[in-house]
């Protein structure tokens, strides 16, 4: 939401806290509060923000503007017929260059760091979650005692820290995005490793095709900014395909857009598709989570609830004295360990 400067700021109460497991400090999700409204203008982002009600009412109201003409359904099968072509295109037209590298990748989700560079496993994961499954048949990382896998991976923002970070240890990163150029482009990067990373094309709306490692056998599965690229009808079997990736104890790493955000309520007229869940310019699509949204999804498949947090950020121009409120979801689902039956 675009606004002048009118700020209402509430008291700031405490944030929980959002321990994965005993004894690590919580992800911050940011630290930055504003407590007086004259200083809004000395950074250019402010965490934990509250809305007034009169801000929430605003964003529902351009929201439910943007949506009252809808694409025609007879048009609207291109998008999710040809999403791989458009941002195939997206690609060859931005190359590695539209979105920056993830700096704050390990800061939300340090269970990413493998064992032995200070990452949860071993004495944390007493359950055994980072041993190997039996298996029979060789596969790429199958020796890695933390197996990573990034969906949606685009043009490697998040692949390169995490190879950067990984190398020389015991995990292994596989990455896949349904767009052949994105993984032609992180193949060519300097940065990209084969020894610890194995890409690869794949659609993750067909549930059909097998991934390149046995089911069962990841420990992490990262889903950034992925999920809202998918129509919404396909969400729920997506999820429930990657779940079944996941060891016990393993897993999903989200962060996704946020009902309202600022993106949402810069939609013009004739850009939606359904409810919440728009096209761009370049045919790209995105919708916007909330909170119930997102436990549904990973609850229905069978997976439970370790964090699931509605990140609210003010964010500054402070050159033009406007400031715009972000929203975006994140979240950690796990799946349970079976309960071994005494004899």
């Amino acid at each position: 939401m675009r606004t002048v400067l009118k700020l209402t700021v509430r008291a700031v109460r405490c944030i929980p806290s959002r321990l994965y497991s005993g004894g690590r400090p919580p992800a911050p999700l940011g630290g930055r509060i504003l407590t007086n409204p004259d200083d809004v203008f000395q950074h250019n982002m402010w965490d934990h923000v509250q809305w007034t009600e009169e801000e929430r009412e605003i964003a529902q109201q351009k929201a439910e503007e943007n949506s009252k003409h809808k694409i025609p359904v007879e048009e609207q099968t291109k998008y999710d017929r040809d999403a791989n072509k458009y941002w195939d295109r997206f690609y060859e037209m931005h190359h590695g260059k539209f979105f920056r590298n993830r700096s704050w990748l390990f800061t939300e989700f340090p269970e990413l760091l493998p064992p032995d560079v200070g990452g949860i496993c071993s004495s944390e994961k007493s359950q055994d979650c980072c041993s190997s499954p039996p298996v029979c048949a060789s596969f790429p990382g199958q020796h890695a005692d933390l197996r990573i896998l990034e969906v949606g991976c685009g043009a490697g923002n998040s692949v390169y820290p995490i190879i950067n970070t990984i190398r020389g240890s015991k995990a292994f990163l596989y990455c896949c995005d349904f767009s052949s150029r994105a993984i032609q482009l992180v193949q060519e990067h300097p940065d990209y490793d084969p020894a610890v990373c194995h890409t690869f094309v794949r659609d993750i709306c067909d549930t059909t095709s097998p991934f390149p490692f046995p089911p069962g056998s990841l420990d992490i599965i990262l889903v950034v900014f992925v999920l809202s690229a998918i129509h919404p009808a396909r969400a729920q079997g997506v999820v429930n395909n990657l779940a079944g990736c996941l060891k016990q104890g393993g897993i999903v790493l989200f962060r996704d857009y946020g009902r309202y955000d600022l993106s949402q309520l810069r939609f013009k007229k004739g850009q939606c598709l359904s409810d919440n869940f728009y096209t761009r310019q370049d045919g790209t699509c995105v919708y916007f989570f909330t909170k119930d949204e997102v436990h549904h999804l990973f609850s229905n498949a069978g997976l439970e609830e370790l964090q699931n947090l509605e990140d609210r950020r003010l964010q500054v121009n402070r050159g033009k004295k406007v400031v715009m409120h972000r929203v975006w979801m994140q979240s950690k689902y796990r799946r349970p360990y079976l309960l071994s039956s005494s004899v």
